[in-house]
């Protein structure tokens, strides 16, 4: 973690713990961050905070904090009642476990224990969310194929979504989840039988803002193409 992504959650952390009180159930840091892989200016800092009233009344004496947390350049919290969280584990399985595999309680209890989730809803909302984004991909890659600064957004933006895909698809197939993004692309390239090289490019961007892809470049057509294989195995895993 940079030492100005650890001053601004030390500040969070504080700030919303002096202003709820009690009111505070959990505030936890989840994703790249507590990986170690955080990329700065290019990877979100995620924050999930629960409370015991999301009303309008405790979400004002929290702002101060939030608004400072988001001029620093941070999205905001995924906010929740504990009611709400425990709800949540059959509609967004995925987010679930993918903070209970990488996250750091900052404040309160830890909001993992105790919530389990169901392995059809995993499955079916990874379908769900991966075939949206295969959607959106192909319909973007025909409007910006021919511009490679575009494309090259396009791929290095949306590598981050396809990764949580691949963690949830290994988890799903039992495997163990390794901490590196490439390490992660891999093994799910293995699992789903497409060529993780097509991410590699990708994922090497989200590093490295001087990277650049041609008009129409083959990496392209192969990161479309190696979409298009994880969501037909995670498809035939359902069928299975």
């Amino acid at each position: 973690m940079s030492d100005r992504l650890d001053k601004a959650v030390q500040a969070l952390t504080r700030g919303l713990e002096a202003a709820l009180g009690d009111r505070l159930a959990s505030l936890v840091l989840y994703g790249s961050v507590a990986r170690g892989t955080h990329v700065p200016g290019r990877s979100d800092a995620n924050v999930l905070l629960i409370v015991t009233d999301a009303g309008a009344a405790v979400l004002r004496l929290a702002a101060p904090p939030l608004a400072a947390w988001s001029r620093a350049g941070y999205p905001p919290p995924l906010i929740h009642t504990p009611a709400e969280w425990a709800a949540a584990a059959d509609v967004y399985p995925l987010e679930v476990e993918d903070i209970r595999e990488a996250h750091r309680v900052l404040a309160g209890r830890d909001p993992v224990e105790g919530v389990t989730t169901n392995r059809g809803d995993q499955l079916r909302e990874l379908e769900h969310q991966a075939r949206g984004l295969l959607l959106h991909l192909r319909g973007r890659y025909g409007a910006l194929a021919s511009d490679p600064r575009a494309l090259a957004a396009l791929l290095s933006g949306s590598v981050g979504a396809v990764l949580v895909f691949c963690r949830a698809a290994l988890r799903l197939a039992g495997q163990t989840i390794p901490r590196q993004p490439e390490a992660v692309a891999a093994e799910a390239g293995v699992l789903a039988g497409f060529d993780e090289g097509a991410f590699r490019w990708a994922i090497e961007a989200r590093r490295e803002t001087k990277a650049r892809l041609e008009a129409y470049d083959e990496r392209g057509s192969a990161y479309l193409a190696s979409v298009e294989r994880l969501v037909g195995w995670v498809d035939g895993l359902e069928k299975r």
